[in-house]
Protein backbone atom coordinates (compact mmCIF):
# COMPACT_ATOMS: atom_id res chain seq x y z
CA UNK A 1 0.00 0.00 0.00
CA UNK A 2 1.26 3.44 -0.62
CA UNK A 3 0.91 6.60 1.36
CA UNK A 4 -1.63 7.82 -1.02
CA UNK A 5 -3.73 4.51 -0.62
CA UNK A 6 -3.50 4.85 2.75
CA UNK A 7 -4.72 8.47 3.37
CA UNK A 8 -7.63 7.71 0.51
CA UNK A 9 -8.62 4.48 2.91
CA UNK A 10 -8.68 6.75 5.95
CA UNK A 11 -10.44 9.12 4.41
CA UNK A 12 -12.96 6.73 2.93
CA UNK A 13 -14.16 5.45 6.27
CA UNK A 14 -16.98 6.96 8.63
CA UNK A 15 -18.43 6.15 12.00
CA UNK A 16 -21.19 7.73 14.24
CA UNK A 17 -20.29 10.32 17.54
CA UNK A 18 -16.57 10.27 15.04
CA UNK A 19 -14.77 13.15 13.54
CA UNK A 20 -12.71 11.60 10.80
CA UNK A 21 -9.98 14.89 9.98
CA UNK A 22 -8.78 13.30 6.60
CA UNK A 23 -12.81 13.06 5.52
CA UNK A 24 -14.48 16.00 7.79
CA UNK A 25 -14.85 19.49 8.22
CA UNK A 26 -14.98 21.13 11.57
CA UNK A 27 -17.82 24.17 11.21
CA UNK A 28 -16.27 26.07 13.14
CA UNK A 29 -12.82 26.09 13.40
CA UNK A 30 -12.00 24.37 9.78
CA UNK A 31 -11.18 26.28 6.38
CA UNK A 32 -13.09 25.30 3.58
CA UNK A 33 -10.68 22.86 1.96
CA UNK A 34 -9.68 21.53 5.60
CA UNK A 35 -9.40 17.76 4.85
CA UNK A 36 -7.94 18.29 1.61
CA UNK A 37 -4.88 20.35 3.84
CA UNK A 38 -5.23 17.25 6.75
CA UNK A 39 -4.94 14.41 3.70
CA UNK A 40 -1.64 16.45 2.03
CA UNK A 41 -0.02 16.72 5.89
CA UNK A 42 -0.58 12.78 6.36
CA UNK A 43 0.58 12.15 3.03
CA UNK A 44 3.80 14.12 3.67
CA UNK A 45 4.05 12.50 6.95
CA UNK A 46 4.07 9.31 5.64
CA UNK A 47 6.30 9.58 2.63
CA UNK A 48 8.84 11.08 4.74
CA UNK A 49 8.52 8.54 7.49
CA UNK A 50 9.18 5.62 4.67
CA UNK A 51 12.45 8.23 2.58
CA UNK A 52 13.41 8.28 6.50
CA UNK A 53 13.13 4.23 6.85
CA UNK A 54 11.35 5.23 10.54
CA UNK A 55 12.27 2.60 12.90
CA UNK A 56 9.49 3.07 15.43
CA UNK A 57 6.21 4.23 15.60
CA UNK A 58 4.78 5.82 18.44
CA UNK A 59 0.74 4.66 19.32
CA UNK A 60 -1.22 6.46 21.93
CA UNK A 61 -5.06 5.62 22.12
CA UNK A 62 -7.17 7.93 19.91
CA UNK A 63 -7.39 11.80 18.80
CA UNK A 64 -7.33 14.80 21.09
CA UNK A 65 -9.92 17.51 19.93
CA UNK A 66 -6.64 20.55 19.99
CA UNK A 67 -4.13 18.18 18.33
CA UNK A 68 -4.61 15.70 15.30
CA UNK A 69 -8.20 16.36 14.53
CA UNK A 70 -7.21 20.13 13.45
CA UNK A 71 -3.91 19.07 11.83
CA UNK A 72 -4.62 15.46 10.65
CA UNK A 73 -1.00 14.89 12.51
CA UNK A 74 -1.19 12.17 15.03
CA UNK A 75 -0.30 13.40 18.26
CA UNK A 76 0.64 16.85 17.13
CA UNK A 77 -1.06 20.20 17.90
CA UNK A 78 -0.80 23.59 15.61
CA UNK A 79 1.67 24.50 17.50
CA UNK A 80 4.44 22.30 16.73
CA UNK A 81 3.31 21.44 12.84
CA UNK A 82 6.54 23.48 11.55
CA UNK A 83 8.45 21.31 14.06
CA UNK A 84 7.11 17.73 13.25
CA UNK A 85 7.86 18.97 9.33
CA UNK A 86 11.22 19.77 10.03
CA UNK A 87 11.84 16.69 12.08
CA UNK A 88 10.55 14.23 9.24
CA UNK A 89 13.29 15.83 6.99
CA UNK A 90 11.93 19.52 6.03
CA UNK A 91 8.33 18.68 4.71
CA UNK A 92 5.24 21.23 4.78
CA UNK A 93 3.14 20.86 6.49
CA UNK A 94 0.13 23.49 6.46
CA UNK A 95 -2.61 24.55 9.12
CA UNK A 96 -6.60 23.54 8.39
CA UNK A 97 -8.11 25.36 10.72
CA UNK A 98 -8.70 29.37 10.92
CA UNK A 99 -8.13 31.91 13.83
CA UNK A 100 -4.97 31.34 16.33
CA UNK A 101 -2.88 28.25 16.18
CA UNK A 102 -3.96 25.62 19.35
CA UNK A 103 -1.89 24.30 21.47
CA UNK A 104 -2.47 20.82 23.39
CA UNK A 105 -0.49 19.91 26.44
CA UNK A 106 0.56 16.09 25.72
CA UNK A 107 1.71 17.27 22.17
CA UNK A 108 3.38 19.82 23.90
CA UNK A 109 5.30 17.13 26.08
CA UNK A 110 6.01 14.66 23.20
CA UNK A 111 7.59 17.23 21.15
CA UNK A 112 9.62 17.82 24.08
CA UNK A 113 10.86 14.93 24.11
CA UNK A 114 11.38 14.09 20.51
CA UNK A 115 13.24 17.13 19.66
CA UNK A 116 15.63 16.33 22.26
CA UNK A 117 15.99 12.56 20.80
CA UNK A 118 16.37 13.94 17.37
CA UNK A 119 15.40 10.89 15.52
CA UNK A 120 12.24 10.70 13.00
CA UNK A 121 9.19 8.27 14.44
CA UNK A 122 5.91 7.67 13.11
CA UNK A 123 2.99 8.97 14.86
CA UNK A 124 -0.14 7.11 15.80
CA UNK A 125 -3.39 6.02 17.66
CA UNK A 126 -4.55 2.76 18.15
CA UNK A 127 -7.92 4.40 16.71
CA UNK A 128 -7.38 6.89 14.38
CA UNK A 129 -10.12 9.19 14.57
CA UNK A 130 -11.00 11.71 16.93
CA UNK A 131 -14.05 9.90 19.16
CA UNK A 132 -16.56 12.52 21.18
CA UNK A 133 -20.14 12.25 22.84
CA UNK A 134 -23.13 12.37 20.57
CA UNK A 135 -24.08 16.44 20.31
CA UNK A 136 -20.54 17.32 21.67
CA UNK A 137 -17.96 17.17 18.95
CA UNK A 138 -15.71 19.27 20.62
CA UNK A 139 -15.40 16.73 23.49
CA UNK A 140 -13.04 13.66 24.22
CA UNK A 141 -14.42 10.05 24.80
CA UNK A 142 -12.48 6.71 24.75
CA UNK A 143 -13.14 5.05 21.53
CA UNK A 144 -14.87 1.28 22.02
CA UNK A 145 -13.95 -2.13 20.95
CA UNK A 146 -16.41 -2.43 18.42
CA UNK A 147 -15.01 1.15 16.90
CA UNK A 148 -11.45 0.05 17.29
CA UNK A 149 -12.01 -3.20 15.54
CA UNK A 150 -13.30 -1.68 12.89
CA UNK A 151 -10.19 0.14 11.88
CA UNK A 152 -7.84 -2.43 13.09
CA UNK A 153 -7.45 -3.42 9.40
CA UNK A 154 -5.74 0.46 9.02
CA UNK A 155 -3.38 0.12 11.93
CA UNK A 156 -2.44 -3.42 10.25
CA UNK A 157 -2.05 -1.56 6.98
CA UNK A 158 0.54 1.13 8.18
CA UNK A 159 2.69 -1.41 9.75
CA UNK A 160 2.68 -3.29 7.05
CA UNK A 161 3.59 -0.15 4.84
CA UNK A 162 6.43 1.29 7.47
CA UNK A 163 7.62 -2.42 8.84
CA UNK A 164 9.21 -1.00 12.28
CA UNK A 165 10.86 -2.75 14.13
CA UNK A 166 9.46 -1.86 17.46
CA UNK A 167 6.37 -0.20 18.78
CA UNK A 168 6.34 2.57 21.55
CA UNK A 169 2.56 2.40 22.96
CA UNK A 170 2.01 5.74 24.73
CA UNK A 171 -0.25 4.82 27.47
CA UNK A 172 -2.36 1.46 29.36
CA UNK A 173 -5.04 1.17 27.03
CA UNK A 174 -2.52 1.72 24.13
CA UNK A 175 -0.46 -0.60 25.76
CA UNK A 176 -3.40 -3.27 25.99
CA UNK A 177 -5.01 -2.88 23.15
CA UNK A 178 -1.37 -3.50 20.90
CA UNK A 179 -1.06 -7.04 22.72
CA UNK A 180 -1.80 -8.72 19.35
CA UNK A 181 0.10 -6.60 16.97
CA UNK A 182 2.92 -8.82 16.45
CA UNK A 183 5.56 -5.82 16.86
CA UNK A 184 8.15 -5.44 19.89
CA UNK A 185 6.19 -2.99 21.82
CA UNK A 186 7.30 -1.29 24.89
CA UNK A 187 4.96 1.21 26.69
CA UNK A 188 5.39 4.19 28.42
CA UNK A 189 2.48 6.15 30.16
CA UNK A 190 0.69 8.55 28.97
CA UNK A 191 2.14 12.44 29.90
CA UNK A 192 -1.49 13.25 31.29
CA UNK A 193 -3.20 13.54 34.55
CA UNK A 194 0.16 13.80 36.24
CA UNK A 195 2.71 11.16 34.08
CA UNK A 196 4.55 14.08 32.33
CA UNK A 197 7.46 13.12 34.05
CA UNK A 198 7.00 8.97 34.04
CA UNK A 199 6.59 9.75 30.15
CA UNK A 200 9.97 11.76 29.71
CA UNK A 201 12.21 9.57 32.04
CA UNK A 202 10.92 6.32 30.30
CA UNK A 203 11.27 8.11 26.95
CA UNK A 204 15.02 9.30 27.70
CA UNK A 205 15.83 5.74 29.22
CA UNK A 206 14.57 4.08 26.12
CA UNK A 207 16.64 6.07 23.34
CA UNK A 208 19.76 6.85 25.89
CA UNK A 209 18.89 10.52 26.34
CA UNK A 210 20.87 11.95 29.27
CA UNK A 211 20.55 14.74 31.52
CA UNK A 212 17.15 16.30 29.36
CA UNK A 213 15.31 18.71 30.95
CA UNK A 214 11.94 17.14 32.84
CA UNK A 215 9.97 20.69 33.62
CA UNK A 216 6.02 20.24 32.29
CA UNK A 217 5.36 22.40 29.59
CA UNK A 218 3.45 25.61 31.06
CA UNK A 219 0.48 26.15 28.72
CA UNK A 220 -2.31 28.46 28.97
CA UNK A 221 -5.19 25.77 28.73
CA UNK A 222 -6.93 22.77 30.20
CA UNK A 223 -5.69 19.21 29.76
CA UNK A 224 -7.41 18.58 26.67
CA UNK A 225 -7.30 14.37 27.09
CA UNK A 226 -9.91 14.45 28.80
CA UNK A 227 -10.57 10.22 28.77
CA UNK A 228 -6.65 10.03 28.89
CA UNK A 229 -7.16 8.02 32.17
CA UNK A 230 -7.64 4.20 31.88
CA UNK A 231 -11.19 2.92 30.54
CA UNK A 232 -12.77 0.06 29.64
CA UNK A 233 -12.52 -0.47 25.94
CA UNK A 234 -15.52 -2.49 25.90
Amino acid sequence: MTPKHFVSTLAATELPSVFNPWRDRCAVHDRRDAAAKRRDNLERLLTAALDARVETIWIARDLGYRGGRRTGVPLTDEVHLDRAGALMGGIALERATQGPAVAERTAAVVWRVLEQIGQPVMLWNVFPFHPHDAGDPLSNRCHTRGEREATWPLLQALISMVQPRRIVAIGRDAHLALGDVGIPTMAVRHPSYGGQRDFIEGMFAMYGVKNGALETPRLPLDEPYAAARSCALA
